[in-house]
């Protein structure tokens, strides 16, 4: 059913690279599709999407950028001046906008001070990828809870963005100051992230609304797998009948929030398993081929929905070691492929993985844990595909990209009614 157009402007650090980034462009196509004019404004731009634009400048004026990026680093000032930003509020998008919807912003191309900016234009609709709305600096706390207490004294200021300097509580206040001032319907895509809303003085007293991650159900689905089995494991060096675990993350060695090294841990425990391939979709990984038993392949880093489908097509079963995450992409997308997970019970993982049903489920950071939940879908092949099976239900049922999109689109009829009536 087609949507009494409205005009969509999203902001997000990159329109197709990482997670976050995906989950954005996903948005972005199903309002279209639904009737929507729907554009986005980025600093990193690598699709050919002529709704898409960069607000990065070129020539000498990225130098000026780049300066202003590396005096907010080294001074602790996180993205207080940010040149693209006032660019970026001034936009003609912004301009004509219906409503704006804000993503990863802690991509060195927008202050903290715009959204505010952006209230004057429209209501802004923010969907939360990490906690850094909530934070004096950091995307993930951790285990610090100095967020809910208006943050200073960081335990970590190399965690990401880092900075190098402690300006957390001024950060913390800044931002407080600048939300304040505007209208923000903020959106949880996981119930962790809820949770973070609910307890952060930042955010809890705004409109919370919580829609699920959508997937791509024509990239990704159990059909194209069966179809591109032999082909993507031949393109990889895997023979037919081996058991295949798949690692996938944006960067593998050097995110520790990821949890690679806790798979290493768990691989080590089992020791070799005969006719199992370790299998690492991702930047990096060259050298855990020494740090653990298992005859490992590399299929590099994907950005393509089809080239990533080859991949999910090649494996057996996919882990997800993360110890702080919103809800992974990778998750979604190896479960509507027919893929059981094993996975931490770490932030909203537990949305979409159920504990025997559509994968494990292993305590938070126990490596013995996550290896039993490997060994169990390894030695059995019936487990896999009923465990699979389900998994790929209710991707349809609770993820698809169609879903997310109308869900998104009655909340932009909302926030825009809400906004006309207060102003007439």
């Amino acid at each position: 059913m087609k949507a009494a157009g409205l005009s969509i402007c999203h902001f997000s650090t990159a329109d197709i690279l990482g997670g976050s980034a995906k989950a954005a462009f996903r948005i972005h196509q199903g309002l279209g599709e639904l009737g929507h004019r729907s554009r986005m404004l980025v600093r990193f731009k690598q699709s050919d999407d002529e709704n898409i634009e960069s607000v990065w400048p070129d020539g000498p004026a990225r130098l000026w950028h780049r300066a202003a990026e590396i005096f907010a680093m080294r001074s602790g000032l996180q993205y207080l001046y940010v040149p693209s930003s006032r660019r970026a509020v001034r936009h003609r998008w912004v301009r004509e906008a219906d409503v704006i919807q804000l993503y990863n912003t802690h991509g060195g191309y927008l202050s903290p001070f715009a959204v505010a900016g952006f209230s004057r234009h429209a209501p802004v609709v923010w969907r939360l990828s990490d906690m850094w709305p909530a934070t004096g600096h950091c995307a993930y706390s951790g285990p610090c809870e100095r967020w809910q207490h208006g943050c200073g004294r960081c335990p970590d200021l190399a965690a990401y963005p880092p900075v190098r300097r402690d300006a957390t509580a001024l950060l913390w206040r800044l931002k407080k100051t600048a939300y304040e001032k505007s209208d923000i319907t903020f959106v949880a895509p996981s119930s962790w992230m809820e949770k973070v809303v609910r307890k952060s003085p930042l955010l809890r007293n705004f409109p919370l609304e919580r829609i699920a991650t959508g997937v791509d159900r024509t990239q990704f689905n159990p059909q194209i797998c069966t179809k591109e089995r032999s082909a993507s494991r031949a393109a990889l060096d895997i023979p037919e009948d081996a058991i295949v675990i798949l690692f996938a993350a944006h960067v593998l060695e050097e995110n520790s929030r990821k949890g690679g090294q806790h798979l290493i841990a768990a691989l080590n425990m089992l020791g070799r398993m005969p006719n199992t391939v370790l299998l690492l979709a991702g930047v990096g990984g060259e050298t855990w081929s020494e740090l653990q038993p298992f005859d490992t392949r590399l299929a590099g880093y994907r950005e393509a929905p089809g080239e990533m489908a080859k991949v999910y097509a090649a494996a057996d079963l996919s882990v997800v070691p993360s110890v702080d995450e919103n809800l992974a992409n990778t998750a979604l997308e190896a479960m509507a492929c027919g893929r059981p997970i094993i996975a931490f019970d770490a932030g909203g993982t537990r949305d979409a993985v159920q504990h025997m049903k559509t994968g494990y489920l292993a305590a938070a950071g126990d490596d013995r844990d996550l290896a039993e939940g490997i060994k169990l879908l390894v030695d059995s092949r019936e487990r896999r595909a009923q465990m699979g099976e389900a998994a790929s239900q209710l991707i349809s049922r609770e993820f698809c990209m169609n879903r997310q999109a109308e869900r998104f689109s009655n909340l932009y009829q909302s926030v825009v009614a809400r906004r006309r009536k207060s102003e007439s």
